[in-house]
């Protein structure tokens, strides 16, 4: 394939062979600058339009097998919204695309699906709010490019979606590129944990704004997540009081006890069994705490719609209660252009990719097999979550969010 780097992501060598010595920054900066001369900057602004280009409605189409049948008209009409809602619901059109462009020949554990609404704050095991990628279906190693070119043009969109000038949507853009270069840049001068451990706090982000009322919005939206219990906003949400037993109250289409889940709880019982296995002992002693009560379809997203998402309640005593959620995890759209999963099992392969990716997990990220060979990662149902309010950024507002 034109342009397409093969090369394996490095592993380390196994017995018998010693480890290769580790390049220093004067070593590596040298293989940069080869690489930037094989494949010069100006490259990466061509696309080359062939006539071999997959015809995009192919492509969603073809995207929609396995999917729930009756849930593919809210995908579609999520999609259909504005140019953007359709770009964050095609991200295999995207890799297609992705594809026939020249890459430098390094290769990173990529998000896969890196648009501005797949990042968003979240709480960390120590309770503090912070800003990260929090969706990784379509984790999988590739060219570092692809995700970088994914996040510039969610900007582009996102800009175009809110009626901002085509000169609005290029600054915004550049804002995300210029940043992104100037932290790489203090990063190859940083020690290898130092990058591990680094993070985007909310006090940053609230630093970052320089829009007065768009600070003053996200203090509260923030005070209000740290007061609130995430569990306890959850559960008055979602549950109610059935027979004596707490159940998930039902709100069809999105929320619903769907046939198949009826008719696959044993299945399901038996893979949340494996899926405990998936944690360290220390998790799963805090996890057998809790009891499945109820379990139900929930759609969420734009591309994973039709998927199999569910939400779990269970429950450790009257007043202790947590939701669990439940997503199929279908191959990553980037395997039919790089390689596959080293992973027999794709909730491993986006587990694993979200430790690799992510400066804080969640405790109670695992993976299971379920029923008909469905594949399932699992996690707590959002903890403190603050999703971008993208409907209410000016171009000021768009342009602090491009730089963080």
């Amino acid at each position: 394939m034109a342009g397409i780097a093969t090369h394996p992501a490095p592993v380390r060598p196994r017995g018998g062979k010693a480890p290769t010595p580790p390049k220093g920054r004067t070593e590596r900066y040298a293989a940069g600058k080869a690489l930037r001369r094989r494949v010069p900057r100006e490259t990466h602004g061509e696309w080359p339009l062939g006539h071999n280009r997959r015809d995009p409605v192919e492509l969603v189409i073809e995207s929609n097998r396995g999917r729930i049948p009756e849930l593919i008209p809210i995908r579609y009409e999520r999609m259909m919204v504005c140019p953007f809602t359709f770009y964050r619901g095609t991200a295999n059109i995207m890799a297609a695309d992705l594809a026939l462009t020249p890459v430098s020949g390094l290769h990173a554990q990529l998000c896969g699906d890196a648009h501005l609404l797949n990042f968003g704050g979240f709480a960390t095991p120590e309770r503090n709010l912070i800003l990260d990628i929090n969706d990784f279906d379509e984790t999988l190693p590739g060219p570092w490019e692809w995700d970088l070119k994914r996040l510039a043009t969610s900007f582009v969109l996102a800009a175009r979606a809110n009626h901002f000038s085509s000169a609005d949507e290029r600054k915004t853009a550049l804002a995300c590129l210029r940043s992104y270069r100037k932290h790489m840049v203090e990063f190859a001068n940083m020690s290898s944990l130092d990058i591990w451990y680094a993070l985007v706090g909310m006090s940053d982000t609230l630093a970052s704004a320089h829009d007065k009322a768009a600070r003053y919005r996200l203090k509260k939206r923030v005070a209000k997540a740290q007061k609130r219990s995430a569990a306890e906003h959850h559960f008055l949400k979602l549950a109610r009081a059935k027979g004596g037993q707490y159940v998930i109250e039902d709100a069809p289409p999105l929320i619903y006890h769907h046939p198949f889940i009826e008719n696959q709880r044993e299945g399901l019982g038996y893979g949340l069994e494996c899926y405990r296995k998936s944690l360290s002992a220390a998790r799963r002693t805090l996890l057998d705490r809790y009891r499945v009560m109820d379990i139900a379809l929930k759609v969420v997203g734009v591309g994973s719609v039709g998927t199999l998402c569910a939400v779990v309640l269970t429950m450790a005593a009257d007043d202790d209660w947590m939701f669990l959620q439940l997503k199929e995890a279908r191959p990553s759209i980037l395997e039919a252009y790089v390689s596959k999963s080293a992973y027999d099992n794709h909730g491993e392969r986006v587990v694993v990719g979200q430790h690799l990716m992510q400066a804080a997990s969640d405790i109670f990220l695992g993976w299971f097999k379920g029923p008909a060979g469905r594949h399932f990662y699992v996690r707590q149902l959002r903890d403190m979550k603050l999703k971008p309010q993208l409907e209410l950024f000016n171009p000021v507002t768009m342009l602090d969010y491009a730089t963080l």
